[in-house]
């Protein structure tokens, strides 16, 4: 053992070694080996292997055993455990514990009866205390949640057997707890005085109902001497882990509770932890941080009880008295006047401590909030009054966002309980307004400088975190969620506290101008982050008058001393200001519908004064950050608002004769995009409240064939011939062409797909000759697979968005042309050798073909047989035998989309016809189309990919729920129990355990259509080709799957059946050659 574990000694050696060890651990009697070395050696190594032996033997191979034998080893195995466990290492007496607790685990009460009677003995001597609590602990997590090596009934038989102990043991464990309390705070009884020793203020008294019990936690905290703080550091982490599994009862004693809640005051004791760094030794500083251990421990208990969602009635009082205990302790922790020694006491607690506290007060907050609420001894508002001071004093960032989310779960509560008792609104905004105003003004001022500049210097904006944000935009962005979840439920409240906020910001920010160069830029980036929350409340005049102003002094080119402080911070405004704008567009279509009535003259100047602050950003000179803002206002403007008059303002004629411009400095391929819609958009949407004959068709119609015919001129000028012959330019260029040009045109049909006929009419009619010129051009690039993607994309976009304008004879053209590209080599070439772009052309072109089949009508009927000949002869061969996950989900989404939308080119028959016929005799066409495609569902079961899994099982389910898939014959006969043998046999492989449940119920479904079959023929068939066990364990499984019809018991007897297979299988693996199985 020491030479495999050596430095030295090569991997070729380790492996001869391992192979003689494996062999040494199954040969029959290598146990009686074992117990000498344990008895004998003080090598770590050995030791840990020869338990490894006993664990192998008592986990797998204990049925072959002979009981003589058995016995010895339940004997032996506990007397060397007695003998050793204060001199062996803690490693290799946990794990004594835990081999010993396995043979419990199998023959208790049995053949072992005494296991349990032993651990509540060595429990109660005062010399074996800590060992019986290890034992405890152990027994509770291996046989109260065990693995699934036990049988179903064993183990409900063990938990009904623990269960029965749990009395028992928590009374031990409170006896424990408690003698250890009052032992040695008897020689504390006697004080100093201390400034802590008057506590019980006005609040505690509204807390603590009984002046008895607050006088018993300010007893002072006893000081334990080494022994003792381990024994209680192992009975908390039993009762941690009891409380996991136990279901809260009346075993749970006001005396444990209470008991609990003195160890959790060790937690938020500082004398205790000054007292240990005073004396210095260090000693005294572990016994410090032990200490707080206990605390951190009796948190988890506390925890473990208040994550039950299910409380019984009897409880209730119980968890009262727990809160009213807690929030003591939260008193304790936050008490005191001065603002700077709360955070001081916060900081010199320990992490852990203040980490499970906050895990506390959220599930108090999202579990039992609504339960407590009610009470009237509980005082809801002075708890939200600590919870706040507790909040605003955290020391770590980490700490104060959790409390943040704390927050945002009250807010949350508040507003479904408003929206469930409308009646009660304003009792519940009474009652609780004093305290949001306080949240509101306090999360407030944490993000301005002048109130909080050294925590705010001290956040990173630089490192991007997992969601791609810094961390001073995770601390804006959640100090934002909290005050628009508060302005919801207050809006005047927080328009008062607010507008004086961005009133000051906007005043130094107006005034640049005069003395650019000495404006702080904190209250700038404050006024930017809060803009969007002040869009109810603030008037669009100002607002355009702030963006204007930005563009024309141009803030953005400015330049300062040091360029890094405030130019980005002059451009964040400006970003935001125009960001705000946009959010503020569902409000400028609300006054354009109204301004058409009157006011007329205001709202053109409005728009005007937008577009003029809009304009001279879009340009090549403008950094990235500001064009893109703003590029989305004028989308906005243009999708939202849709002012008829939007064309005629000067400055939008300067873009569209920019854009349309072919000498003109083309914008980043994004703001191109986005300035590309908002110009269509504007010459396409139909605008609010106008008649159809005022919508000027006619003219926006000519003016948008310009706008495409100047987007698309170089890409109508690509010949197919010039492709394949000689280029006149390079590859590249043309590549760089098509792709400017589709990813505009797809994106101005993707915005029109929704819209009215009429606008993807003259849509279409635009786009017509680049569309034709795309499908010419096609087969020239069918080998260049990044180009075919772009062009599939536009082509996608187009079926999904215009097909109706496009008619049937070009649509027909199209998928003809793609239908004959794609052949089997093509398809080969895409798929196998083109990696990943080549995998996603042929996945949009699938993509294509769901549109087309998901067509009603008979129009694209007559592509059906060459779409499914394709789908299952071309493309189903080549991806059926390769891992890889690629163009399966959207040929499986294909196959579906076939079925679900084409039900009767399979199953023809009327409605009338299956009245008369009876459902027997439906007639079936195209057969062996459909059960090739049942056949490639069924093979993808057995495949590893989970995610093809659940969404092929879904398609199955779905086509059973809307089209009785399930029930058809060809189904029924042929297909139905080949489909539940191999979803038993995944779930006995536990290949696709994620999904037990969703494979049970599928189960459940299929069987349904036939139990009597399914309980006569197929489950004794399906248990005969089990292989791995004899005639008698099959039988037993049988009888163990009772004929329970109804879904949750069914699916029960499904996992039982699945787990006491795979437990005989595991047993007759291990049995030794030639054992008679009784």
């Amino acid at each position: 053992m020491t030479e495999f574990f050596h430095d030295c000694t090569t991997n070729e050696r380790k492996r001869e070694i391992e192979e003689l060890l494996n062999n040494f651990a199954q040969q029959v009697g290598a146990w009686r080996f074992c117990l000498y070395f344990l008895s004998s050696t003080r090598n770590d190594y050995v030791m840990m292997y020869s338990l490894t032996v006993f664990e192998n033997l008592i986990n797998k191979m204990w049925l072959g055993v002979p009981s003589q034998d058995k016995m010895e080893i339940r004997s032996c195995l506990p007397k060397l455990l007695l003998a050793h466990h204060k001199t062996l290492p803690y490693f290799v007496r946990n794990k004594l514990c835990k081999v010993i607790v396995d043979i419990g685990r199998q023959d208790w009460p049995m053949f072992y009866h005494d296991f349990f009677t032993n651990i509540l003995q060595l429990i109660q001597s005062p010399v074996t205390t800590p060992l019986g609590l290890i034992m405890l602990k152990t027994t509770s997590e291996e046989l109260a949640c065990p693995r699934e090596d036990l049988s179903v009934a064993r183990k409900e038989e063990l938990r009904k057997l623990l269960l029965d102990q749990v009395q028992t043991v928590l009374g031990l464990l409170t006896g424990i707890l408690e003698s250890v309390w009052d032992k040695h705070s008897v020689t504390a009884a006697t004080p100093p005085p201390s400034p802590t020793s008057g506590e019980s203020g006005d609040l505690l008294s509204n807390l603590l109902q009984s002046p008895s019990s607050a006088k018993l936690l300010n007893q002072p905290i006893p000081i334990l001497d080494v022994e003792s703080e381990y024994i209680c550091s192992l009975a908390l982490e039993c009762l941690a882990h009891l409380f996991s599994w136990i279901p809260l009862s009346a075993s749970i004693t006001p005396s444990l509770l209470t008991t609990i809640f003195h160890f959790a005051r060790f937690g938020c004791d500082i004398r205790a932890r000054k007292m240990a760094s005073v004396n210095g030794s260090s000693q005294n500083c572990v016994l410090g941080q032990e200490r707080g251990r206990l605390g951190v421990l009796a948190m988890s208990c506390i925890n473990e009880l208040m994550s039950k969602n299910c409380v019984p009635m009897e409880f209730e009082e119980y968890l009262l008295r727990m809160f009213q205990q807690t929030f003591y302790l939260l008193q304790k922790i936050t008490k005191d006047n001065n603002a700077h020694t709360v955070k001081s006491r916060l900081e010199e607690l320990d992490e852990s401590y203040i980490e499970k506290f906050t895990d506390f007060l959220r599930l108090f907050v999202s579990v039992h909030l609504r339960r407590i609420e009610s009470y009237s001894q509980f005082p809801v508002v002075e708890f939200l009054t600590l919870l706040f001071k507790y909040t605003f004093h955290q020391p770590t960032h980490e700490g104060y966002f959790s409390c943040l989310d704390i927050w945002t779960l009250f807010l949350d509560y508040l507003t479904s309980k408003i929206k469930s008792r409308l009646g009660d609104k304003e009792a519940v905004l009474n009652r609780y307004e004093d305290a949001l105003v306080l949240l509101l003004t306090e999360v407030l001022n944490r993000i301005q400088f002048r109130y909080n500049q050294a925590q705010l210097e001290e956040l990173d904006d630089e490192t991007l975190d997992d969601d791609q944000q810094t961390e001073w935009q995770r601390y804006l962005r959640q100090s934002l969620e909290v005050v628009a979840k508060v302005m919801e439920l207050l809006p005047t409240h927080a328009f008062s506290t607010l507008f004086p906020v961005l009133q000051d910001n906007l005043d130094v920010y107006l005034g640049l101008q005069q003395f650019i160069v000495t404006s702080g830029s904190g209250k700038l980036v404050l006024f930017s982050n809060l803009t969007h929350f002040f869009l109810t409340c603030f008037f669009a005049n100002r607002l355009v008058k702030v963006t204007l102003y930005g563009s024309q002094i141009k803030l953005y080119n400015i330049e300062t001393a040091v360029p890094s402080v405030l130019k980005p911070d002059l451009i964040d405004v400006h970003a935001q200001s125009l960001a705000a704008l946009q959010a503020y567009s569902h409000w400028l279509a609300q006054y354009c519908s109204e301004a058409h009535r009157q006011n007329t003259q205001q709202f053109v100047t409005l728009i005007s004064t937008t577009m003029d602050a809009v304009t001279p950003l879009i340009s090549t000179k403008v950094q990235d950050k500001l064009l893109l803002s703003a590029c989305h206002l004028l989308v906005s403007l243009a999708t939202t608002v849709r002012p008829i008059f939007l064309i005629s303002i000067p400055s939008v004629q300067k873009v569209f004769n920019r854009i349309t411009d072919a000498s003109a400095q083309r914008l980043v391929d994004k703001a191109q995009v986005l300035v590309c819609r908002a110009l269509s958009n504007i010459l396409l949407l139909p605008c609010a409240n106008l008649s159809e004959s005022e919508q000027q068709w006619p003219m926006r119609s000519v003016n948008h064939a310009n706008l495409i015919f100047a987007l698309s001129r170089d890409y109508r000028n690509l010949k197919p011939t010039a492709v394949a012959s000689q280029r006149k330019m390079p590859l590249d260029d043309t590549k760089v062409i098509i792709h400017q040009t589709l990813s505009v045109l797809e994106d101005i049909v993707e915005s029109v797909s929704g819209e009215s006929t009429k606008s993807r009419q003259i849509c279409y009619q635009s786009l017509q000759e680049s569309v034709q010129v795309s499908l010419a051009l096609f087969p020239a690039y069918i080998h260049q697979s990044d180009v075919t993607d772009e062009m599939l994309s536009f082509f996608l976009t187009l079926f999904r968005g215009l097909r109706v304008q496009m008619g049937v004879p070009f649509t027909e053209q199209i998928i003809q042309t793609f239908l004959n590209m794609f052949t089997r080599e093509q398809l080969a070439e895409s798929i196998l050798h083109e990696g990943s772009t080549g995998c996603r052309v042929v996945e949009k072109f699938l993509k294509i073909l769901q549109v087309v089949v998901q067509e009603p009508g008979q129009v694209f009927k007559p592509f059906l047989p060459s779409i499914i000949s394709l789908s299952m002869e071309q493309v189903y061969p080549i991806i059926a035998e390769r891992p890889s996950p690629d163009v399966k989900a959207e040929l499986f989404e294909l196959l579906f989309r076939i079925l679900h939308h084409n039900w009767r080119y399979f199953f023809k028959s009327t409605v009338l016809a299956s009245v008369q016929r009876g459902a027997a005799e439906e007639q079936m066409e195209n057969e062996p189309q459909f059960s090739a495609i049942m056949q490639a569902f069924g093979q993808s079961f057995l495949q590893p990919d989970i995610h093809l899994f659940k969404q092929n099982l879904f398609y199955l389910e779905t086509l059973n729920t809307k089209q009785k898939l399930y029930h058809k014959k060809i189904f029924r006969t042929t297909m139905l129990f080949q489909f539940v043998n191999v979803l038993l046999q995944v779930l006995v492989h536990k290949s696709h355990d994620l999904l037990q449940e969703e494979i049970g119920i599928a189960i459940y479904n299929m069987a349904s259509v036939d139990f009597d079959g399914f309980f006569a023929a197929f489950l004794p068939e399906f248990l005969t080709g089990c292989d791995g066990m004899d005639a008698n364990q099959k039988n037993v499984l049988g009888r163990n799957f009772k004929m329970d019809r109804d879904l949750p018991s069914f699916t029960q007897n499904v996992h039982r059946l699945v787990n006491d297979l795979r437990y005989y299988r595991l047993c007759n693996d291990s049995l030794p050659p030639g054992t008679v199985k009784l």
